[in-house]
């Protein structure tokens, strides 16, 4: 069982940045896929990015180049670094954990990006 728990949300100018943390409990963090997903209102869920445990990663096309996925394995977190932030980023950016036999999701984190 892993439990996920993101911070770091709010409200930003756009242009601006944000940095998104999620801290994992349980065992075995290191062997889990991480990812962050967001949806916005009346959007379905889509992944924003996404690291291995050999810390190959992946972007969505729409946040390449701004954001940037990483991980501490000792500390069982993984971040997400957004940069020059566009209202069309505005969601709830949720935290995910994988493997094949199991997955596992957080709450989830507010990001508003408007002047």
């Amino acid at each position: 069982q892993v439990q996920l728990v993101e911070s770091g949300g709010g409200l930003v100018q756009p242009g601006g940045s944000l940095s998104l943390s999620c801290a994992a409990s349980g065992s075995f963090f290191s062997i889990y896929v991480m990812g962050w997903y967001r949806q916005a209102p009346g959007k379905q869920r889509e992944l924003v990015a996404s690291i291995t445990a050999g810390r190959n990663t992946n972007y969505a096309d729409s946040v390449k180049g701004r954001f940037t996925i990483s991980r501490d394995n000792a500390k069982n977190k993984v971040y997400l670094q957004m940069n020059s932030l566009k209202p069309e980023d505005t969601a709830v950016y949720y935290c995910k954990a994988e493997r094949s036999v199991a997955s596992y999701w957080g709450q989830g984190t507010q990001v508003t990006v408007s002047s």
